[in-house]
């Protein structure tokens, strides 16, 4: 069914009690300038919002279709810590083990005693990526010699720190020792194809028609002239290719990659049915991806601080999955159990277990500040208020 609101026709299904959500998403086109957009919601195990809306690319000429693909950016890193978690689950790694029980290389420059779960905590002190050169973040094996040449920043534990690009790839090679795969891979035939969810990291040739084109946003702060290249921000992304903008990151090169901290393309109802299946214990319909005591262990907060070491930001962890900030935004709802995850671009995935609810958000259309944005948090707040 659809629904005309100023001229833009918003698609898909809602149920009458989440009616708040079409009227959010509906809001964001006629007052913030919103392009392109999606959302899903999932209650007590059934989806209840799938809504999309506008057009695949500032031109306005191609519309937004339900298969329609969206990076979701740092998304990635939870589907990253999940693939782990798997294999915790199924007694495969030991979250308390070092690193270096499964790679051995890892174990260089003084990290031999770094845990399985220092890393997924962002916890670890291993944020930069100083042995790298601009580019090296498309060379899975070029960043697993980086990430093994590289010193802790400060010692594990002494301080959070959001692990913007190395994250994913020390996931990644965990996996890859344990089980021969790629982490792409492992994430489509273990989450996503069990699930029908349509979540790529690194985008199918066949499916590179249906993504959507990123638009950097009117109103972002610009971003300064002269970057101290000593600063936390610029020693994580040294492997990052310069430069790093939306016109690369729709280029071909970083849709197919599969870059597994912020690579990750996806449909917004398949987003939220991974997550529904965690907010309901690790199963949707039927099938289970992981126990729910594994998503009870992913989700315990490791630390809590005003001023994350990398971004500077309130900031909360689980082991991979983020928790609502100590500033007191509810990112994730307002209950005390919610977790899930942030993309850069106001992508939003989140999981509330008491109340069996799920969503993602995505926009093709950048938001204000890194990873929050008032177009994302109306739709998540309208949303959880639908449980009022």
């Amino acid at each position: 069914m659809g629904d005309t609101t100023n001229t833009v026709r918003i698609e898909g299904d809602c149920h009458p009690r989440f009616a708040a959500v079409r009227d959010a998403l509906a809001d964001n086109f006629a007052r913030h300038s919103e392009i392109g957009s999606a959302v899903a919601v999932y209650h007590q195990g059934e989806k209840v919002v799938d809504l999309w809306a506008g057009h695949m690319e500032p031109a306005r000429k191609r519309a937004w279709q339900p298969d329609t693909l969206c990076l979701m950016y740092s998304i990635a890193k939870s589907m990253s810590a999940l693939a782990i978690h798997i294999l915790a689950d199924e007694g495969k790694v030991d979250l308390e083990a070092p690193v270096a029980q499964y790679w051995p290389e890892f174990a260089q420059n003084g990290k031999a005693h770094v845990k399985v779960r220092q890393i997924l905590s962002h916890y670890d002190g291993l944020w930069a990526t100083d042995a790298a050169e601009p580019g090296d973040v498309y060379d899975a094996a070029r960043m697993t010699w980086v990430l093994e040449q590289q010193a802790l920043v400060w010692p594990v534990e002494t301080k959070g720190a959001y692990d913007t690009v190395n994250i994913g790839f020390k996931a990644a090679e965990i996996v890859r020792r344990i089980t021969g795969q790629r982490i792409q891979d492992f994430v489509h035939e273990r989450i996503c194809r069990p699930l029908g969810a349509n979540y790529f990291l690194g985008v199918p040739e066949d499916k590179l028609s249906l993504v959507a084109d990123l638009t950097p946003n009117a109103n972002a702060a610009p971003r300064p002239a002269n970057v101290d290249q000593n600063s936390p921000q610029a020693r994580a992304h040294r492997c990052s290719p310069r430069p790093f903008n939306t016109d690369v990151q729709n280029g071909h090169q970083f849709r197919t990659n599969g870059v597994p901290s912020f690579g990750g393309f996806g449909e917004a109802r398949a987003m939220a049915r991974i997550y529904a299946a965690l907010a309901d214990g690790g199963v949707i319909d039927g099938e289970r991806i992981i126990s729910k005591p594994a998503i009870e262990r992913a989700v315990v907060q490791q630390w809590s601080d005003m001023k994350d070491g990398v971004l500077g930001m309130p900031m909360a962890f689980g082991l991979g999955f983020m928790r609502n900030p100590p500033s007191g935004e509810p990112l994730f709802g307002r209950w005390a159990d919610g977790f899930g995850h942030l993309g850069s671009g106001g992508a939003r995935a989140l999981a509330v277990p008491s109340q069996r609810l799920a969503l993602c958000f995505v926009s093709n259309y950048q938001s204000e500040t890194l990873g929050k944005g008032v177009r994302t948090e109306a739709v998540v707040k309208a949303a959880c208020d639908s449980l009022s």
